[in-house]
C-alpha cells in the first residue's frame, strides 16, 4: 500500500508544479512590442567576472545592425551552424529536443539544450540563464508565441544583435568593430564564418586569443556549410578558404594587455627606479579580455548601406523569409 500512497503524493507535487508553471508563464512580458523596429528595451548581461551590466536593444544602441546591413553571409552562417531547421520550424525543434532530452538522460545533466534561434532570443531578451525546468518552459512558450508575432527575419535581427562574442562585446555590430575594426556591412564571408565560429564558447572553447586554430577550423566547416546551400559559389568558397583574418588587431590587443600587466607589476615594486617605466600609448584598443566600454545611448553614424541597401542575393543562394 506504501507505493499507493507515493503515487498519491508524487500526483498531487505534479498538480502543484503544474498550476505554478501555468501562472509563471501568464505572467511572462508581451513580445508584441519587438514588431516595431523602433523598440528600445534594456536587459542585463554578465560580464566574464560575473558583475550584471545593462543592454540596450534597439537603435538606441549605437552598434545596433539592422538586417538590411547585415551580409547575407553573416545571417546565414549563423542559421546553419546554430539552427539548420529555423526557416522549418515554430520556434521548437521536436526532433532535437527529443535526442537532448536522450543523450540528457544518458549523461544525468542538463549538457544539451537543442534550443532554436527563436528559444536563444526568447532566453537573452527576458529569461536567466539558470537550467531548471520551469525556465526551459518558459523560454518553449516564449519562442512560440514570438514565431506567431514576428517574422523570421525579425528574429534573426533581434538574435544578431544580441549574441555574445566576447568581453562585454554583444551583437554583431560591436564584434565586427572589436575583432575587424570595420562595419558588419563590410564583412567577407571568411570574417563572417569567424565570428559565427566563436558562437558555441566565445569565453573559453573558441576564444580566438586562446584557441585562434579551433575557431579556424570550425569556420572551415561552415564556409563548406555556405558553400553546400548555395550561398557562396565555387570561387567564392575557394576565395574565403584561401583568406586569413586579419588577426592583428587580436594581437595588438593582447600585446598591450600584457603591456599594461608588466607596467602595474613594475609600479609596484621598490626596486624599480622612478621614471624607467613609460606609461602605456593611449587610444591603442582595448587589451584583450577587459570589458569593451559600452554607450549603449550613445549615437554613432549609421554604417554604410550597401548599393541598393541589403545585398542582393546570390545566384542559386537560398531566399530569407521575412
Amino acid at each position: 500500500m506504501k507505493w499507493k500512497k507515493y503515487l498519491i503524493w508524487g500526483a498531487g507535487l505534479c498538480a502543484v508544479y503544474a498550476v505554478y508553471v501555468s501562472v509563471s508563464l501568464f505572467f511572462l512580458p508581451p513580445v508584441t512590442a519587438l514588431k516595431d523596429k523602433k523598440t528600445n528595451l534594456t536587459i542585463q548581461v554578465k560580464d566574464w567576472q560575473g558583475n550584471y551590466h545593462p543592454l540596450v536593444v534597439g537603435p538606441k544602441n549605437r552598434y545596433w545592425a539592422p538586417l538590411s546591413q547585415i551580409p547575407s553571409e553573416m545571417k546565414w552562417a549563423v542559421i546553419l551552424a546554430e539552427d539548420a531547421s529555423f526557416y522549418k520550424h515554430e520556434g521548437i525543434d521536436v526532433k532535437a529536443i527529443k535526442e537532448a532530452i536522450k543523450y540528457d538522460l544518458e549523461k544525468q545533466s542538463f549538457a544539451r539544450g537543442a534550443s532554436t534561434i527563436t528559444q536563444q532570443v526568447a532566453k537573452n531578451l527576458f529569461l536567466s540563464r539558470e537550467k531548471t525546468l520551469t525556465r526551459k518552459a518558459k523560454e518553449l512558450y516564449l519562442a512560440k508565441r514570438m514565431e506567431q508575432e514576428l517574422t523570421k527575419g525579425r528574429i534573426i535581427e533581434l538574435y544578431l544583435n544580441v549574441i555574445e562574442l566576447g568581453p562585454m562585446v554583444h551583437g554583431i555590430g560591436h564584434g565586427a568593430r572589436y575583432y575587424f575594426g570595420k562595419s558588419p556591412a563590410a564583412l567577407t564571408p571568411r570574417e563572417c564564418a569567424f565570428l559565427a565560429a566563436m558562437l558555441p564558447g566565445p569565453r573559453v572553447a573558441y576564444n580566438p586569443y586562446k584557441n585562434l586554430d579551433k575557431v579556424l577550423k570550425r569556420s572551415n566547416m561552415i564556409l563548406k556549410l555556405l558553400a553546400n546551400k548555395g550561398v557562396l559559389s565555387s570561387g567564392e568558397y575557394q576565395a574565403a578558404l584561401a583568406e586569413m583574418p586579419n588577426v592583428g588587431r587580436m594581437q595588438r590587443k593582447v600585446d598591450e594587455s600584457i603591456k599594461q600587466v608588466e607596467v602595474m607589476a613594475n609600479r609596484t615594486s621598490a626596486t624599480v627606479p622612478q621614471g624607467l617605466v613609460s606609461e602605456p600609448d593611449k587610444g591603442q584598443g582595448e587589451p584583450a579580455g577587459a570589458p569593451a566600454e559600452q554607450h549603449p545611448a550613445a549615437t554613432e553614424p549609421a554604417p554604410e548601406k550597401p548599393q541598393d541597401g541589403a545585398a542582393p542575393a546570390k545566384e542559386g543562394a537560398p531566399q530569407e523569409k521575412q
